[in-house]
């Protein structure tokens, strides 16, 4: 079988790939040097001091045990935060998403006024604007919910459009198909069209999910009295007095929840690639479409 023909571009010839090797490796010794100008310069002003590194990185010091700790409660509070967010995000963003393929013309005019407002505030307004809003309704939650709610009312409608698009892309003999063989509007959409939305947006509804993690940070810039990791963080380069230390600690924790998240999307995305016709709306569609 021949090997599949680019479609966004033409294949470079032995000229064109003799460039892109030249500049390849002129942007390798140039990060390269980036690189090695600044541990140089880190050197220089003594960033590199095994004081400075003891509290997070020798278990013998005195402060090890304690900066961890509060490094541990941080990443718990931050993985918390981030996994309710990105549940009330998903089950929100389904809702819009059905609810604005579903309706009619006029009911669909409010629900995209909504979306397009919270598309268009940027997040931390509306972590903001969450935080002033829960006390003067009487709702006096704590930083937690106003972080939460502010991250869900964002992200929610972001999902929402990427399943939407997701079940748009469904071909439409598909639906046709799930209708000839007596299915109801909702048995199609929950049966058919959701199930391949999520297979073939997964790739999309995972970077936003880690999105809504990396979000949780926001919190400590803007609201007081939360935990996480970020505001631990915060706190503990203003009593060790390393602040690049101790900020590279944090954000190595940060890459390494977050690839634990992706790490479970391939795992996930594996299994959905293997139960393709689980539902037996699809088989009974797939059946009508051959027939």
């Amino acid at each position: 079988m021949s090997a599949p023909t680019p479609v966004l571009f033409d294949e470079l010839g032995p000229r064109g790939r003799r460039r892109v090797r030249v500049a390849t490796g002129v942007a390798a010794v140039l990060i390269a040097a980036v690189v090695v100008a600044a541990v140089l310069r880190l050197h220089e002003r003594g960033q590199f001091d095994a004081a400075l590194w003891a509290p997070l990185l020798d278990p013998r010091t005195e402060e090890f045990p304690l900066v961890w700790q509060r490094l541990g409660r941080g990443a718990a509070w931050t993985v918390v935060l981030g996994a309710a967010a990105m549940v009330l995000s998903l089950v929100i963003g389904v809702v819009i998403a059905v609810a604005r393929l579903s309706l009619p013309t006029a009911g669909r005019i409010p629900l995209i006024g909504v979306v397009e407002l919270l598309r268009g505030l940027p997040v931390v307004v509306t972590i903001l604007l969450v935080s002033v809003a829960l006390p003067a309704v009487g709702w006096d939650s704590g930083p937690q919910w106003a972080l939460v709610i502010g991250l869900t009312l964002y992200n929610c409608v972001i999902i929402s459009e990427i399943l939407r698009a997701g079940v748009l892309a469904v071909p439409r003999g598909q639906v046709e198909a799930g209708s000839a063989v007596g299915l109801t509007r909702g048995q199609v959409m929950r049966g058919i069209q959701l199930p391949q939305a999520f297979r073939s947006m997964l790739p999309a509804l995972i970077s936003q999910l880690v999105v809504i993690l990396k979000d949780t940070a926001l919190g400590a810039v803007v609201l007081t009295g939360l935990d996480d990791l970020a505001r631990q963080g915060l706190q503990l380069r203003t009593v060790l007095n390393n602040g690049l230390q101790t900020l590279l600690v944090v954000a190595v924790i940060y890459i390494a929840i977050n690839l634990v998240i992706g790490r479970l999307a391939v795992v996930l995305e594996r299994r959905l690639s293997r139960s393709r016709s689980t539902s037996p709306e699809v088989e009974e569609a797939e059946q009508a479409v051959r027939a």
